[in-house]
C-alpha cells in the first residue's frame, strides 16, 4: 500500500487537516516552484522565447495523464464553470428533451443549463438525492424513465461533493449512449483519486480544476473535449486559438482559422507564469502515485474513521455507494452548532456540509491523523 507521503509537505505532526475536499496544501516542492516563479515574473528578461508554451504543454500533458487522454484533447482553463460553459456554446441541446442534473450538486455543472432553460426550450430535471445513498440508481432511473421526454445532456459530478456519494460514470455513460445524450463529468472530487480512462469511457466533456485533490493551487483547471465537438467556436477569442495570428509575424492576421484541436479552447490570459507550473507539479506527482494506489491509501483511512464513529451513533453511507477518499457522517438529532470550530481549536480540520459532517483525507495523512479525528470527535460530542 502507499504510504503516507506526509514528508513531502510542511505539515506539523499537531496538524490533523482533513478536508481536501475542500483545499488541498501543496507540497514543498510546489511551493519552490511557485517562489522561482514569482522570481521569474519579477525577472521577466530572463525568459527565452520557448518557456511560456512549454509551461502550457507541460500542464496539458499532466492534466491529460490523470484521465488518461490525447494532451490534444485537453483545453487549458480558470475554473470548472468555464469549461462548463465553454461545452454550453458548442452544444445545441434540442427543445422539448431533458437536462439532468443532481440535487445539491455543486453550482458549476448547474446553473449554466438553469440559466438557458427557458430560452433554448429544454427541461432541467433535478434527481433528488436518494434517501439510501445510491446515486447511481437514482440517475439510472431518471436516464430510463417510461414516458419521459428524452434526455438531451447529463452535466453531473462523478463524486457528489457534499456526502461523497461515487456515481457510475461506466454504467451512466452507457445509459446516455443509448439516448444519443451528451455526457459532462465534473469531476473535481474524482480526478487524480478515481480512475478515468476517457479513451475507454468516451464523455463529451470533463472538466476538474487542481485545488483540491490534485494539490495544485486555485485558478487553474482543465477541460477535455471530445473530438466530435472540436469544430465549434471557443468561449473566448484569442490569437493563441488561431493558426497564425502571431506578434513576431509582418502581418498580425495571417491565419484566422481556429488551430484543429481542443487548444482553441484554451483561456485567454493564459500565462500564468506562477501558477501553471505549479498544477503541472502536483498532477505530475498525483500520476507517478498512481489513482489506484492513492484510492486504496484513502479507502483504509476513512474506513477505519467510519468503523470507530459507528458505535458513536453517527450515520456513515455503505462502503459500496460512497467515493473511497470522502466521508459524510450524519447525526441522528442533526449536526451540533459549532461542532467544525470546536474541532479547529484542537487542530482537527473538517468540513460542514448541508448538514452533514464532511472528512476528506489525502496522501498527507495517516492513521494516527485518523484516530485523532475520531477521539476528538468523540469528546467534542460529549459536550
Amino acid at each position: 500500500m502507499l504510504a503516507s507521503q506526509r514528508d513531502l509537505f510542511e505539515m506539523p505532526r499537531e496538524i490533523c487537516y482533513l478536508n481536501a475536499a475542500s483545499y488541498s496544501p501543496l507540497a514543498l516542492r510546489t511551493q519552490e516552484a511557485g517562489r522561482a516563479a514569482v522570481g521569474r515574473k519579477g525577472r521577466p528578461w530572463t525568459l527565452d522565447a520557448s518557456f511560456v508554451n512549454a509551461q502550457h504543454e507541460r500542464a496539458r500533458a499532466a492534466a491529460a495523464r490523470v484521465i488518461n487522454a490525447d494532451p490534444a484533447d485537453v483545453a487549458l482553463v480558470s475554473s470548472v464553470s468555464y469549461g462548463v460553459a465553454t461545452a454550453a456554446k458548442l452544444l445545441t441541446i434540442a427543445r422539448g428533451t431533458r437536462v439532468i442534473v443532481l440535487e445539491n450538486d455543486h453550482s458549476s455543472p448547474v446553473l449554466e443549463w438553469r440559466a438557458r432553460a427557458d430560452a433554448q426550450g429544454f427541461i432541467v430535471e433535478t434527481i433528488r438525492q436518494p434517501p439510501d445513498g445510491d446515486w447511481t440508481a437514482a440517475v439510472l432511473a431518471a436516464i430510463e424513465r417510461r414516458a419521459a421526454p428524452p434526455v438531451g445532456l447529463a452535466s453531473i459530478s462523478s463524486v457528489h461533493w457534499s456526502d461523497g456519494g461515487l456515481i457510475d460514470i461506466e454504467k451512466v455513460g452507457t445509459a446516455l449512449r443509448r439516448q444519443g445524450a451528451v455526457f459532462l463529468i465534473d469531476a473535481t472530487q474524482g480526478a487524480g483519486v478515481l480512475t478515468m480512462d476517457v479513451r475507454r469511457l468516451d464523455p463529451d466533456f470533463v472538466v476538474f480544476p487542481t485545488y483540491k485533490w490534485l494539490l495544485g493551487p486555485y485558478g487553474r483547471a482543465f477541460v477535455y473535449v471530445a473530438r466530435r465537438h472540436q469544430g465549434g467556436i471557443p468561449l473566448e477569442q484569442t490569437s493563441s486559438g488561431r493558426r497564425n495570428v502571431r506578434a513576431e509575424n509582418e502581418v498580425y492576421f495571417t491565419d484566422l482559422r481556429y488551430v484543429d484541436d481542443a487548444r482553441r479552447f484554451d483561456m485567454g490570459e493564459r500565462d500564468h507564469f506562477i501558477s501553471m507550473e505549479m498544477a503541472a507539479i502536483g498532477m505530475e506527482m498525483m500520476a507517478e502515485w498512481g489513482a489506484p494506489a492513492i484510492a486504496r491509501r484513502l479507502a483504509m483511512l476513512t474506513e477505519r474513521i467510519a468503523e470507530q464513529v459507528r458505535p458513536l451513533g453517527l450515520a456513515v453511507p455503505h462502503e459500496r455507494l460512497r467515493a473511497p477518499h470522502i466521508l459524510s457522517l450524519g447525526f441522528r438529532d442533526g449536526m451540533p452548532n459549532g461542532l467544525v470550530e470546536r474541532l479547529a481549536a484542537e487542530r482537527v480540520y473538517v468540513a460542514a456540509r448541508l448538514g452533514r459532517l464532511r472528512v476528506s483525507p489525502h496522501v498527507y495523512n495517516d492513521e494516527a491523523d485518523a484516530d485523532r479525528c475520531v477521539e476528538t470527535l468523540a469528546r467534542r460530542l460529549e459536550f
